[in-house]
C-alpha cells in the first residue's frame, strides 16, 4: 500500500518541482539551440561544429510537395536527397498513398569542371530557412597541384513551383578569389517514364534539366546563376518551359501573403516566428485536385484526400482567421465532400476523402468523425462569416449532431469504434475526445442557428443536449487518475493520456487543475511535449498543441507559457525545425501540416480566447501572460472582416481594444478573466 500511495502522489510533487525549474531549464536549453532567428524573418543555422548533422523539410506547392533530407556532413560539406510527390499522378489501384514519388540525390556541383577539376572541400556557412531552403557554401579550386580554398562561393536556394507540378533549385557561383575560374557547365538532362499499365492516367514522364550549359570565364567578383528544375507530368502534355526566378518571386509573394496576415505581436520573438511559420506549413500544403482544393496532411503519404480530424477538425477552423483564400476554398470543399455521404440510415461517415475524392477510407470505423465534422463545420461556418456557405453547410452540422444523439449510450455519452489514434491506443467503447467534440458542436450550432434564422424549438434542444452532455462528461469521465482529478479517457483506463486536456478546449474548466498538473507532470511532459500515454515513449504534437491552447485558455496562462516556450525553442531552433512535427518513434517526425494550424489556435483561440457567437459576432476571454505586458493579433480576416485585437496592461487590469477600418470599433479595460462579447460591423 506504501509503495501505492507514492506512485500516486509523487507526480504532484514533481509536476512542483518542473514548474519551478521549467523556466530555467527552457532559457538554458538556448545555450545549445542550433538555429537563430534571422533578421530577414527566417531562422538561420552559422554552421560551425557539432557536425555532422542531418535534418528533413518539408515544402509543398498546389502540384508537388518535396521532402528535403539535408544535412552538413563531418568534413562540411552539404548533403542533400530530395523526395519528390506528385499527389495527382497516380497508380493503380488509387489508394491514399498511391502517388507518383521518387527520389533524387544528384549532387549539382559534382556536374561541375572548376579549372578542369570538379569544385573540392566545400565548407557550408549556412543555412537559411524561410519557406525556402537557401545554403551557402565555399569551395577550394585546383590550381596546378596546389589547391586554392574558399576561392569559389555558392549559393543554393531550394523551392517547390507554387501551382506548377515542379520543384527548383538555384545556383549562384561567384568567383572570390584573385583570379579568373573558367567553369564548364555540362548538358544535364534526366527523363524517366513510368510503366502506363500502372498509372491510373497511362505514363508519367519525370525530367530534370540543368540550365546554361557552356565554358564561362568568371573575372573575380563575377557570378553565374544555374538552374535546375525537376517536373513530372502525364504523357502528352507539353513540357513544362519554367523560369526558375519567376516561381521564386511567386513563391516569396505567398509567403509574404502569409506572413502579414492574422500577424501576432507579442514580447517574445521566437513565439511570434514559430507563428509565422506555422501559418507558412499550415497554408502550403494544400493541392489542386480534380476534386477541388484539397488540404493534406503531407508526410509523403497523405496527399490529394482529406481527413475528419486533420482537415475538418484541425486546421478547417483556423483558415478564416488566415484569410487565405485558396485556404478557405479547401476547407468548404472538404466539408462538401464529407456531406456526400449522408444517408438516411445514419450509418457513419468515412474517415477519410481519398485519391481527389473519388474513394474513401474508413478503416478504424467510426472514430467520432461525425462528431469531428460538426465541430469543425460549425466553427469554420462561424468564423467565415459568408451567410451563403453557413446556409450549405448546416445540413452537414445538423445531420453529424443527429448522428452523435444516436450514439449517445445510457450514460449520455457518445460511443465510437474507436478515435483519432484508430486503435493504436486504447479508446474504450466511448472516449472523452469525442463527446467533449459534440459537446462544442452543440453550441457552435446554436449560435450559427441563430445568426442564420433557424427554429428556436431546434436551438433550444442543441442547448439543452449541450448541458446534459456536460454532465454526463463530467459523471462520466471525470475521476481521480494517478493521483490527479482529472479525466480517464474512456471507462476502464487507469492511467493519464494526454488526450485529458480536451474538454479545457470547449470550454469545460471544472477539473482545470487537476488536469493540468496531470499533463505536465513527468508522467506526461517529455522533452519532446507530451506522452501520448504516461508509461509509454510515443508522443504527438497534436496532443501538446491542443494541452498548451487548453491550460491557457482554462486561465492558466503564467504555467503554460513556459512550456509553450520550451516547446516552440525547440520545434523552431532546436534539432529538427521549424515546424510542429506528427509523432515519434511513428512517421520519423514528419513535418504534417494540420498541427501548424493546431500551434496557431493556441494564440486565437487560447491566449486570445476568441469563440465565434456568430457571423459577425465573439466573444473573447484574453489570458496575458504576467510576464509580458502587451499582446496583438493583427490584419485578422475572421468574421468576412479584417480586425485588430490589441491587449495591454493597465493596473492590474487589460485594456482591450478592437480596431477595424483604422477606428476604434471597442475599448473596455476588463479584469483577468473576464470576457468581452464583440460585434463588427
Amino acid at each position: 500500500m506504501e509503495k501505492k500511495q507514492n506512485r500516486l502522489y509523487m507526480p504532484q510533487v514533481f509536476f512542483c518541482l518542473l514548474a519551478l525549474l521549467l523556466t530555467g531549464s527552457a532559457l538554458a536549453s538556448e545555450d545549445v539551440l542550433r538555429w537563430q532567428l534571422d533578421s530577414a524573418g527566417g531562422i538561420v543555422w552559422k554552421v560551425r561544429d557539432r557536425l555532422p548533422h542531418s535534418d528533413h523539410i518539408e515544402m509543398s506547392g498546389q502540384q508537388i510537395s518535396v521532402v528535403l533530407r539535408y544535412g552538413v556532413d563531418s568534413a562540411g560539406a552539404f548533403t542533400l536527397d530530395r523526395s519528390l510527390v506528385w499527389p495527382m499522378l497516380r497508380f493503380k489501384p488509387n489508394k491514399t498513398g498511391s502517388h507518383l514519388n521518387r527520389h533524387f540525390n544528384v549532387d549539382v556541383m559534382d556536374l561541375i569542371q572548376v579549372n578542369g577539376m570538379k569544385p573540392q572541400q566545400e565548407r557550408v556557412e549556412k543555412i537559411i530557412l524561410d519557406g525556402k531552403m537557401e545554403v551557402y557554401s565555399s569551395y577550394s579550386v585546383g590550381k596546378g597541384r596546389k589547391m586554392e580554398k574558399n576561392v569559389l562561393s555558392c549559393r543554393r536556394v531550394c523551392f517547390p513551383s507554387s501551382i506548377q507540378p515542379a520543384y527548383c533549385e538555384e545556383y549562384v557561383l561567384k568567383n572570390s578569389g584573385k583570379e579568373n575560374l573558367t567553369l564548364e557547365v555540362p548538358v544535364f538532362k534526366l527523363e524517366y517514364d513510368t510503366d502506363a499499365e500502372k498509372g491510373v492516367y497511362g505514363s508519367y514522364r519525370i525530367n530534370t534539366t540543368l540550365s546554361n550549359p557552356g565554358i564561362y570565364t568568371l573575372s573575380p567578383g563575377g557570378s553565374l546563376k544555374l538552374d535546375v528544375v525537376f517536373s513530372a507530368r502525364k504523357i502528352g502534355e507539353s513540357v513544362l518551359m519554367l523560369n526558375v526566378e519567376a516561381e521564386k518571386q511567386m513563391r516569396e509573394a505567398l509567403i509574404r501573403e502569409w506572413w502579414t496576415s492574422l500577424v501576432l505581436e507579442t514580447p517574445d520573438p521566437v513565439l511570434n516566428r514559430m507563428f509565422a511559420f506555422a501559418k507558412l506549413r499550415g497554408a502550403e500544403s494544400i493541392y489542386k485536385t480534380k476534386g477541388g482544393f484539397m488540404h493534406g496532411p503531407g508526410g509523403e503519404a497523405y496527399y490529394a484526400a482529406i481527413w475528419a480530424n486533420d482537415q475538418a477538425e484541425y486546421i478547417n477552423p483556423f483558415f478564416p482567421f488566415l484569410g487565405y483564400e485558396t485556404g478557405n476554398a479547401s476547407a468548404f470543399n472538404s466539408f462538401m465532400h464529407f456531406a456526400r455521404f449522408m444517408n438516411p440510415a445514419y450509418k457513419p461517415i468515412p474517415s477519410s476523402i481519398i485519391s481527389e475524392g473519388t474513394g474513401i477510407w474508413h478503416g478504424a470505423g467510426d472514430r467520432g468523425d461525425g462528431a469531428m465534422i460538426a465541430y469543425g463545420a460549425a466553427r469554420y461556418a462561424l468564423a467565415c462569416g459568408d451567410r451563403e456557405k453557413a446556409e450549405k453547410l448546416w445540413p452537414l452540422i445538423e445531420w453529424c449532431l443527429e448522428f452523435c444523439k444516436r450514439k449517445l449510450t445510457d450514460e449520455g455519452v457518445v460511443a465510437s469504434d474507436s478515435d483519432e489514434l484508430e486503435k493504436r491506443f486504447p479508446a474504450g467503447k466511448a472516449n472523452l475526445c469525442t463527446s467533449s467534440l459534440y459537446y462544442d458542436a452543440l453550441h457552435s450550432a446554436v449560435f450559427l442557428g441563430k445568426a442564420l434564422g433557424k427554429p428556436a424549438k431546434v436551438l433550444q434542444q442543441y442547448a439543452q443536449e449541450a448541458d446534459l452532455l456536460e454532465k454526463n462528461i463530467e459523471n462520466y469521465f471525470g475521476a481521480k487518475v494517478e493521483g490527479f482529478d482529472t479525466y480517464r479517457y474512456y471507462k476502464e483506463n487507469d492511467v493519464l493520456r494526454a488526450w485529458i486536456c480536451i474538454p479545457l478546449t470547449v470550454g469545460i474548466y471544472n477539473r482545470t487543475e487537476g488536469t493540468a498538473a496531470a499533463l505536465f507532470s513527468p508522467r506526461l511532459w517529455t522533452n519532446d511535449g507530451l506522452l501520448t500515454q504516461a508509461g509509454t515513449s510515443t508522443y504527438w504534437d497534436r496532443s501538446t498543441l491542443y494541452a498548451l491552447r487548453g491550460v491557457i485558455a482554462a486561465g492558466k496562462a503564467d504555467e503554460g507559457i513556459d512550456y509553450l516556450k520550451y516547446y516552440s525553442s525547440r520545434r523552431l531552433l532546436g534539432e529538427h525545425v521549424p515546424y510542429a512535427i506528427e509523432a515519434w518513434p511513428e512517421g520519423s517526425q514528419r513535418h504534417l501540416s494540420a498541427e501548424s494550424g493546431l500551434y496557431c489556435r493556441i494564440y486565437t483561440e487560447g491566449f486570445f480566447g476568441i469563440r465565434p457567437t456568430g457571423l459577425k459576432s465573439f466573444v473573447m476571454t484574453p489570458r496575458l501572460p504576467q510576464k509580458w505586458d502587451y499582446m496583438r493579433l493583427k490584419k485578422i480576416k475572421a468574421f468576412d472582416s479584417e480586425f485588430d485585437v490589441e491587449i495591454t496592461r493597465k493596473a492590474g487590469k487589460m485594456e482591450v481594444s478592437i480596431y477595424q477600418h483604422d477606428r476604434v470599433l471597442q475599448r473596455k479595460t476588463i479584469r483577468p478573466g473576464d470576457s468581452l462579447a464583440v460585434r463588427l460591423k
